[in-house]
């Protein structure tokens, strides 16, 4: 094996983590494949002389690709919020980045695009992947005190911090569940145990088909509303919703709208479909939990 060879067998070996790296920074697959992909450019053309820590290295430069991407869009101003859906990266199928995002976690994709560009790289760096602030500060251009600060306020922003005390949001969260499992099965007989007979459900008008009228009142008819509907419910998961358990709808991570529930008991007593981009900017959103992020060592 020469020694172009066994740089590639080397860069093999991370490429897991540095696509994953990659994802949650960017939020979408085809944009973290080239990512990765142009750092084993970067080091193909140094052959690998006078890097110490290839890990460590590999990741610099991927976060670095990443947080120009980043600062990119800010540029561009892009808008993420809209029903129009939002184009399939070249990276793979609408069911493979489903996976991915689901892996992740949906809602975290939609908080971590609300960071600033150096906010998302500082968190995702040190809080999910433990990358220690040394490094952090050399790929943000920071001192380290500064990329602490970023990471604590993406952190802050991350987290949130719930309305309710911790008995009430855990119960909260236990219907908001029950309901978005029964909309993805298309559960009608589910939905109607989980809905308040009284309940109303009111929609901005941009996400409902033509004809479908803006407020619906009673279990049965929000449980058929719900079911015509059900399909979307495949890309919602629950979130912090302005302190309270709420939900995000949000293809391949982009968000789409935002169900607010208000509780009784174990049941919905309602629920709002918010979509218009100003309404969406103006919510507080956060992540009940972080799922998959088991972060590897700081080195590989």
């Amino acid at each position: 094996m020469d020694g172009y060879d066994e740089l590639a067998l080397r860069f093999e070996e991370r490429r897991g983590r540095l696509r994953a790296v990659a994802y949650r920074m960017l939020g979408s697959p085809g944009e973290a494949d080239d990512a990765v992909q142009e750092a084993w450019l970067r080091l193909a053309r140094t052959g690998g002389d006078g890097i110490g820590d290839l890990g460590a290295w590999l990741t610099t430069v991927v976060s670095r690709i990443c947080l120009d991407q980043l600062r990119s869009r800010a540029a561009r101003r892009e808008e993420p919020y809209g029903m129009s859906p939002p184009p399939v990266s070249a990276g793979g199928s609408p069911e493979e980045e489903a996976l991915t995002a689901d892996a992740v976690g949906l809602a975290l994709l939609v908080v971590l695009d609300r960071l600033s560009p150096a906010e998302r790289v500082a968190f995702v760096l040190h809080d999910l992947f433990a990358v220690d602030f040394e490094r952090v500060a050399a790929v943000v251009g920071r001192s380290q005190p500064a990329a602490k600060k970023l990471a604590s306020r993406a952190r802050h922003k991350v987290r949130g911090t719930p309305a309710v005390p911790g008995d009430a949001l855990e119960r909260h969260r236990h219907v908001v569940e029950a309901f978005l499992a029964a909309a993805r099965g298309g559960d009608l007989g589910a939905l109607l145990h989980v809905l308040a007979p009284g309940v109303v459900r009111r929609s901005d008008p941009a996400v409902l088909p033509p004809g479908v009228p803006a407020e619906l009142r009673g279990a049965r008819a929000v449980a058929e509303g719900t079911v015509l509907l059900g399909h979307r419910a495949r890309w919602a998961a629950p979130a912090l919703v302005d302190g309270a358990v709420g939900a995000v709808v949000a293809p391949h991570g982009r968000l789409v709208c935002v169900l607010t529930f208000t509780v009784a008991g174990e049941r919905v007593a309602s629920y709002d479909v918010l979509a218009g981009p100003e309404r969406l900017r103006r919510l507080d959103l956060a992540v009940l939990d972080l799922p998959g992020v088991s972060p590897p060592s700081p080195t590989r």
